[in-house]
C-alpha cells in the first residue's frame, strides 16, 4: 500500500538510523553536521512497506542542508507490549462510533482511525490509512495489532471480509476482536491463526463455486445446441459453397474472395484465408439420409 511522503518519512524515523547513529524521532544527517536531503537506504529498509523503495526524501519541516538538529524522542515502549491500531466505522445514519471509539480507547490503542462511510461506498480511505501505518510500525520484540470493537465493522459481507483479512495479513499485522464470537487476538502466523485459515478455505470454495456453475452454464447452452466463443465466419451455406469450389481445384485466397459474410460485426467483408482453412478443415457432418463418404 502507498505510503505519502509524510507518511513515509515518519516511518524511516520509527527506529534508529544504523548509518549514521540518529536516534528514532531524527531525519538523518550527513558527516558535515547537516540534515541530510534523504534517509539513509539502510534505515527505512527496515520498514517493510518501504523495501522497495529507492529512496525516502527528508521533509521540508525537518530543515534539510541546515544544520541538524534532533527531533522529538520517539517512545518505543518496553519490549514485548503490542503496538495497537485502531479502526472503527459505521454508517453515517448511526450513533454507534462513540460507542466504538470509547471501547478502542479502553484497548489502549496507540493509533485510532474512525470513519462513517455508507453501504454503497467501496474505498474506506481510514481503513486503508490504517492498514499503511500499522505495517510501518514494526520494531524489535512488537507486534503490531488492528483492533475492531465488532468483526462487522472491519468488513460489511463475507467478500469484502475475505479480501480485507487477506490485506491484514499481507501487511504482516494481527486482528483483535474486542466483543463478539469471535473475540480475541488471531495472529495468521502463529495462535489465533484459524479465522484466517477459514476465510482463505471461504476464498478457495467461492472460486471453486464460482467456476463450477460457469463450467454448468456452458455445458446447458451446449446441449441446447448454443456455441460459446465467437460465432464461425463461414455459415452452412458458405461453407457448402467453399467445398464445392475447393473440389474443383480453385484455391483458398480466390474462394476467400468469393465469400461475404453476412451476419455479425463482420458482415460485407471477406472471411480471412485462415478461417476458411479451418472450415475446410472441419470434418463433413453425416446426415441418415447423406451419410459421409467412407475413404
Amino acid at each position: 500500500m502507498d505510503l505519502t511522503p509524510d507518511q513515509a518519512a515518519s516511518a524511516a524515523e520509527q527506529l534508529d538510523c544504523p548509518t549514521c547513529g540518529v536516534p528514532a524521532g531524527s531525519p538523518c544527517r550527513n558527516r558535515s553536521g547537516t540534515t541530510a536531503l534523504k534517509y539513509h537506504t539502510p534505515r527505512f529498509l527496515l520498514i517493510p512497506a518501504l523495501r522497495d523503495a529507492h529512496e525516502v526524501d527528508v521533509p521540508d519541516d525537518r530543515g534539510p542542508g541546515r544544520p541538524w538538529q534532533g527531533g522529538p524522542a520517539r517512545t518505543t515502549g518496553e519490549a514485548g507490549t503490542p503496538i495497537r491500531i485502531g479502526y472503527a466505522c459505521c454508517s453515517p445514519a448511526s450513533p454507534d462510533l462513540d460507542r466504538q471509539l470509547g471501547a478502542l480507547t479502553t484497548a489502549r490503542c496507540d493509533h485510532v482511525f474512525a470513519e462513517q462511510v455508507g453501504a454503497r461506498i467501496k474505498t474506506r480511505a481510514e481503513l486503508e490509512k490504517a492498514l499503511a501505518i500499522g505495517s510501518t510500525r514494526a520494531a524489535p520484540g512488537r507486534t503490531v495489532i488492528l483492533t475492531v470493537h465488532e468483526l462487522k465493522r472491519l468488513a460489511r459481507t463475507t467478500a469484502e471480509l475475505i479480501t480485507v483479512s487477506a490485506e491484514v495479513e499481507a501487511a504482516g499485522l494481527e486482528l483483535e476482536v474486542l466483543t463478539g464470537p469471535l473475540a480475541g487476538i488471531h495472529d495468521p502466523n502463529g495462535p489465533g491463526q484459524t479465522l484466517f485459515a477459514v476465510l482463505a478455505a471461504a476464498a478457495h470454495l467461492d472460486r471453486d463455486h464460482v467456476r463450477e456453475k460457469t463450467r454448468e452454464g456452458q455445458q446447458a447452452a451446449t446441449a441446447k445446441g448454443h456455441r460459446s466463443g465467437r460465432p464461425k465466419a463461414l455459415d452452412e451455406e458458405m461453407l457448402a459453397l467453399a467445398r464445392r469450389l475447393h473440389g474443383q481445384g480453385v484455391s483458398v485466397p480466390d474462394i476467400a474472395r468469393q465469400l461475404t459474410i453476412r451476419t455479425g460485426k463482420n458482415a460485407g467483408r471477406h472471411p480471412s484465408v485462415a478461417s476458411v482453412y479451418r472450415a475446410l478443415a472441419e470434418p463433413v457432418a453425416s446426415h441418415p439420409d447423406h451419410p459421409a463418404p467412407v475413404r
